[in-house]
């Protein structure tokens, strides 16, 4: 099946493609152009919905569903439904579900996801039979093969798009001199990756009609042009195996893989908050490591998928060296403690939004962008051995006993304001835990404009008390003051020499007890009567 891409196709481009053989044509609600995909006739016809005009992701069944008649509608018929993307407020069963009901209703013909990892497909293939899956996929991108071989194990097709990775890869392929050796270099590179599998379809863009055509040309490869593309693009077969390891040490950002790789003495250490660049281009500087003949080196990186493990794994079994995998079982909530904790030790306080971004520091989306990306790795993705690792806080320094208190629930009107007024039977409930040994501090939101006098009138209030705030606006989280992320009360302890094990956090409500578990402090519920 030849097949075109159609984001930023004209009328008189399809119409050429068709008329020249082509026989699936892929677009999408996000792209626009149904209608004029419609008027083309062409004989199979895929669309794809759940990201809307906007890109703006939106999974939910009854959109889905009528997004799918709508495009209908526009196109004459479905042949194949995709879901665009993971929509992250929706749950993927969800949105597979609704899909498998247009397949009932004889809405489309059948159904598919894109954009997913062999976990995100596993997961919808536990719900319904899926039919064809859409994902990046090219002649220099090709570290998601593992993929394609569940889906030709399964016989479900896979369509790739971005086959030449976009225009500054169509100049490395007008420009390879093997492809161009063997024939017209895109049309070379479209047959290799045709001959990786029989259910990939390539899906090469085109905006004129001479592109169009030239996809419609069917080229046969032999047998050795194939083996010469393999070594080319793929690296080859594996070396024999020699002395020595590559070590890759994975985890969510502020996992603590800084401090597991340091027990690796002697081994070449590529991490790229250091180093800077990509995944790929540190792969590129392992390949060249090892070409210079070192073969004991550590990697630790987030390594969240399997695509992005893919390329260490080739280049270290094409030099014959094998790969030992060390996930870091550390959770979200120590995950944030340590990021919060590194900011403090390098900069003694807590970075704001604009500076985390400049500084290149680990922002708490980065975090939740791990969790949702993350694939299990496992031994068949070609590791010679899979560990575990669970965290362990190394003890903290001593220090005096705090009473937390969360100002805003201290106050009426949940804030302090232009005058304070304390919560009966709060001035003495604090001065209680004052009097067993604890010191007092407070945290409070502000994000509006404050009066600086009001931590005057409150010390006037109930004695001493540091103070610690987040100014931030509302919404997803983007700085580590904001409860219950635990930076406030790391930025207290350091700066006032506290013993978070030995305080209390006096607060209510879930984001004052995730504040106090995340911060290792002793939560209790704050009643002042």
């Amino acid at each position: 099946m030849l097949a075109l891409g159609c984001q930023k196709i004209t009328r008189e481009a399809l119409r050429a493609g068709i008329a020249a053989g082509i026989s699936l044509v892929d677009t999408a609600l996000a792209y626009g152009n149904e209608a004029m995909i419609g008027e083309a006739g062409a004989p199979y016809i895929v669309t794809k919905g759940g990201l809307g005009t906007d890109w703006v992701p939106d999974g939910r069944a009854r959109s889905l569903a009528e997004a799918a008649r709508a495009s209908r509608e526009r196109l004459g018929r479905i042949d194949l439904y995709l879901l665009h993307a993971i929509d992250p407020k929706v749950p993927l069963a969800t949105s597979v579900r609704a899909l498998a009901r247009l397949r009932e209703e004889g809405i489309v013909g059948a159904i598919g996801v894109a954009n997913v990892n062999l976990g995100q497909l596993e997961e919808a293939l536990a719900i319904t039979a899926i039919d064809a899956i859409e994902i990046p996929l090219g002649i220099h991108q090709l570290d998601q093969l593992h993929l394609v071989e569940a889906c030709e194990r399964r016989g479900i097709r896979v369509l790739a798009y971005r086959p030449f990775g976009g225009a500054t890869g169509v100049k490395k392929v007008l420009k390879d001199p093997l492809l161009r050796e063997l024939g017209a270099p895109c049309e070379v590179a479209l047959a290799f990756l045709r001959g990786l599998s029989p259910v990939v379809i390539p899906l090469p863009g085109a905006t004129r009609i001479a592109t169009a055509e030239s996809c419609a040309r069917r080229v046969e490869l032999s047998a050795e042009a194939m083996a010469a593309l393999r070594t080319r693009f793929l690296g080859g077969a594996p070396a024999p195996a020699r002395d020595g390891e590559v070590v890759m040490i994975m985890g969510m950002p502020g996992a603590g893989k800084s401090t597991v790789a340091a027990r690796f003495a002697g081994y070449t250490r590529l991490n790229r908050d250091e180093r800077g660049g990509t995944l790929k281009q540190l792969a590129e500087e392992l390949a060249a490591t090892l070409d210079r003949g070192e073969t004991r080196v550590v990697l630790d990186n987030t390594y969240a998928t399997r695509s992005s493990r893919a390329q260490v794994v080739r280049i270290a079994q094409r030099h014959g060296v094998a790969v030992r995998c060390i996930v870091l079982a550390t959770s979200l909530e120590d995950a944030q403690r340590n990021a919060a904790a590194r900011i403090l030790e390098r900069y003694d306080r807590l970075l704001e939004p604009a500076e985390l971004v400049a500084e290149n520091q680990i922002g708490p989306g980065a975090q939740f962008r791990y969790r949702r990306q993350c694939e299990p790795p496992r031994l068949e993705e070609g590791f010679a051995a899979l560990e575990e690792i669970a965290f362990e806080r190394a003890p903290e320094p001593d220090g005096a006993p705090a009473a937390i208190v969360e100002l805003d629930g201290l106050v009426w009107e949940g804030r302090p304001r232009a005058q304070i007024s304390l919560v009966p039977g709060a001035r003495d409930r604090i001065a209680e835990w004052g009097a067993q040994g604890y010191r007092i501090a407070a945290t409070t939101w502000q994000p509006e404009p404050f009066d600086p006098a009001i931590d005057d009138q409150l010390r006037t209030a109930v004695g001493d008390i540091q103070i610690a705030r987040c100014i931030h606006p509302p919404g997803p989280p983007v700085c580590w003051c904001r409860k219950p992320l635990p930076g406030l009360a790391l930025l207290l302890a350091r700066r006032h020499g506290f013993s978070l094990a030995r305080s209390v956090h006096v607060g209510r409500g879930p984001a004052d007890r995730g504040f106090a578990q995340r911060a290792g402090l002793h939560f209790v519920e704050a009643s002042w009567t």
